[in-house]
Order: C-alpha cells, then structure tokens, then sequence
C-alpha cells in the first residue's frame, strides 16, 4: 500500500493568449505522489507552460504551487522542489560523465553513489568520455542522471524520447515507473501522443479548446474526475457510453468522442481514426465505423473514408460512388 497520496502539484486557472489567438484558455490541473501524468500539446503551448513553471512568463492571474509554494512566494524553496529535463539543454561539453554527475553531485549535496546512478543510466561504460564524444542519447541518459541526483518532487520531462534509441527509452521507462515507486510526481511535455500515452498514468490534450482527459479506460473513477479542478478542463463524469470509439495505442484502448475525429481511412483491412493529425489504429472494421458514427454526421465518401462532415467545408463529386471534401 502506497498509504495517503499528497498533491505536489497544483495548476489553478492559468491562461495564455497571443494577440488575437487563444493558445489555451484558463485550465486547471493536479498531480500527486506516485503519479504520472502527461499533456500532449503543441510546441508553442509546451514551451509556454515551461516559461510559466520557471517563472519566465507570467500564469495571467491564475497560480502555479509546487508542494504548496508558489514562484512569487519563495524563488528557493520552489526551485528546490521543481526539476525540469529539457528537450535542448546545454552541458559541459569538456567534462566527462563522471566528473558531470560529480559536480551536480557537490552542488546538491546530495549523498548518492555513483554506481547507481550508472546503473540507472546505464551509462557506466561512458563515464570517462567526454561530453561531446557522446551521442545524442547518451546525453540524453545523462540529463536524466543529472536529474536524479536533484532528487525534486516534481519532475518535469519535455519531450524525454524522442529521437532517441531503443536503450534510452527503455532507461527512461524504468526511471519514471523507479521515481513514481518512491513517491514522486512525474509530469511530461509532449507533442507524441504514443510517448504520452505509453508512459502516463493520466493524459491530457491541451489547445485553445482547453484541457481535455485523453480516456483510456471503459469507466472513470472518481479520483480520475477530481484531477480537473475547474469548469474550464472538458471531462465527462459518467462512465462511459457506448458512444465512444476505441482505438489501440500500445496494448492500452484509447477511446474518442466522435466529434474529436476528423475523417478515418482504410487501408489493407485495418482502419485508422486520425485527429488532428495523428493516426490511431482502430479496433472495430471500417463498416463497424461507419454504422456507429451515421447518426454524428459521417460520410462514407469513398470504401476506404469515412469523414466528418462537420469538418468539411466544400464535397466535389469525384466519381459515381466517391467524393473529395475539403475542410
């Protein structure tokens, strides 16, 4: 048993606007102790909450507490509590593996073997090499070590994976699940909605439409509808109905509500549902598709499309039995 959980983070009603144009609304957001929690989102938007964690950019009358403390109340005690891994972040390009984890080591005062820190890393066959005689996801390997030895609550991983090696995602995918086991809370940043929803205990799609729950499960729980605080983030508190159109990232059924889809397409018998410009492999037959998605507008333009007629402005008669729509 994991015994009582503790919020270590707390967004309340931050929003950010650009001129004209809503990069996201006022939303709000939770994560506990051994929880792992992700929100897919464009660049902009992810670069734009980072700014907002450091105090760069200003949360537009809303808040952001980590372990109860916000930037503005105490610089010290928050930086303390906060470990961010950014997807381009700079080392000491001269130092070796070891004599980096070192120095960080001394910084923090921190009282951590580096054997297993090594062990973690994988990175033990590395450690004389220099920082610029590594490869890219070595150095990879060594952000996260470098975070490690931080030892934050809240850790914050921007785009952790990707174009990474299969060793690297595998030393990443043992570290989150080490850190969530020890009572950390692990929040990740990213644009791959199969990275989020691999890692994550919880996902999140964030745009100018709000913070939406990304479901993959047949029911919620209400600890699940307790993570949006706020009328702002979309989520749906029954279980969910048959309504729902599922699809299959990772052994984990994602599921849809037919207006977040855009058109799906066939293709050697399997049917895949993109949205917004993402593909997800569906579990159900094109033919399925088309049956359940008839009564939320759906057109059948082609036997491999089905599309969204809401999403479509203009259909040109293409052939007897098939059509072109642009949205």
């Amino acid at each position: 048993m994991m015994g009582e959980k503790m919020t270590i983070l707390t967004i309340k009603n931050i929003e950010k606007h650009s001129k004209d144009t809503v990069l996201f609304p006022p939303f709000s957001l939770k994560v506990e102790q051994h929880e792992i929690t992700a929100i897919y989102s464009t660049l902009n938007a992810r670069s734009t909450l980072l700014e907002m964690f450091t105090g760069e950019t200003s949360t537009s009358g809303g808040e952001i507490r980590v372990n109860g403390v916000t930037f503005a109340e105490n610089k010290t005690t928050y930086y303390s509590q906060l470990g961010i891994c950014f997807f381009e972040e700079g080392l000491y390009e001269r130092l070796t593996v070891r004599d980096y984890f070192k120095f960080y080591k001394d910084l923090y005062q921190i009282d951590q073997t580096f054997d297993q820190l090594f062990l973690m890393t994988q990175l033990g066959e590395k450690r004389s090499k220099r920082m610029k005689d590594l490869s890219y996801s070595e150095k990879k390997r060594v952000q996260y070590g470098r975070l490690l030895i931080q030892n934050p609550s809240l850790f914050i991983f921007e785009e952790p994976d990707l174009n990474v090696d299969v060793e690297t995602k595998r030393v990443l995918v043992n570290i989150v699940n080490k850190l969530k086991q020890e009572g950390k809370s692990i929040l990740i940043l990213t644009g791959n909605m199969e990275s989020a929803i691999t890692m994550a205990d919880f996902v999140y799609r964030l745009d100018e439409s709000g913070l939406k729950l990304i479901e993959t499960d047949k029911e919620k729980t209400v600890d699940e509808a307790d993570k949006l605080d706020g009328a702002e983030a979309e989520i749906e508190t029954q279980p969910i109905q048959f309504n729902k159109i599922p699809t299959k990232v990772n052994e984990k059924i994602v599921l849809f509500d037919p207006p977040e889809i855009d058109y799906i397409e066939s293709n050697d018998g399997q049917s895949n549902i993109y949205i917004k410009g993402d593909a997800f492999p569906s579990t159900l037959t094109l033919n399925n598709l088309e049956e359940r998605l008839h009564p939320y507008g759906f057109f059948r333009c082609h036997r491999s499309y089905i599309v969204n007629l809401q999403k479509v402005r203009e259909v040109i008669t293409w052939t007897r039995n098939s059509y072109t729509g642009y949205q």
